[in-house]
């Protein structure tokens, strides 16, 4: 209960009041406040940082977890590039329910879901396929304002800068504390528990944006 009663709260991320005024009233190039407004976005970002969260938690490896959030930023960044300056839309109910999916789909895989099915899906593509839903959820926000089109490709590639910047001081933060973390010796059975949730907030979010599609 107390999930649902913040899920409209945690997908409220999405660009509105000052930063929103400041985008419908900016005409010409801005890099700075645009890369600011991406790394903002990110790091309020719930749906990101959980999904960003289930990728490394059990990631010790600095390559692995590079791989891995490699694949996440290519996706993510090749969508929301394609959906903005493409003009490719989709429905963003639609698209936040397969992001809330994911969050749910990575702390299933972290539990050890898969291997008790008998499965064993590319973990790889995975991130990547979730990644590029993770780009049009970017995108929908910013479709959602009105763009000057005067200097729109650099302001929007400075937002996706922002973006990756946002994400990597977030990643700085996660793993500093899970490696904290790891020291526990409660560690193995509070990872299972933090997963449970990851897990569960991940299928809330993804029911309260089917919800909003079926009553818009």
């Amino acid at each position: 209960m107390a999930l649902m009663a913040a899920a409209p709260a945690a997908w409220s991320h999405g660009v509105a009041g000052a930063d929103q005024g400041f985008i419908e009233g900016n005409v010409g190039l801005a890099v700075t406040p645009y890369a600011y407004l991406g790394a903002k976005h990110m790091v309020t970002g719930y749906d990101h940082l959980l999904f960003l969260a289930g990728v490394v938690f059990f990631l010790q490896r600095l390559r692995d977890v590079a791989g891995y959030v490699t694949l996440f930023a290519l996706g993510h960044s090749l969508t929301l590039l394609a959906g903005v300056l493409g003009g490719i839309e989709a429905n963003p109910y639609l698209i936040d329910a397969v992001i809330g999916l994911s969050v749910a789909y990575k702390a299933f895989e972290n539990l050890g879901g898969f291997r008790a099915l008998g499965l064993a899906p590319n973990a790889a593509l995975a991130v990547f396929t979730f990644g590029l839903f993770h780009g049009f959820g970017l995108a929908s926000k910013l479709q959602e304002t009105r763009i000057a089109p005067e200097g729109l490709v650099g302001n929007i590639i400075a937002f996706n800068a922002g973006v990756e910047l946002g994400q990597l001081a977030a990643l700085g933060l996660l793993l500093g504390l899970l490696s904290l973390w790891r020291t526990s010796e409660r560690f193995p059975e509070q990872a299972a528990t933090a997963n449970w949730v990851i897990m569960a907030a991940g299928f809330t979010f993804m029911l309260h944006q089917l919800a909003s599609y079926w009553l818009a």
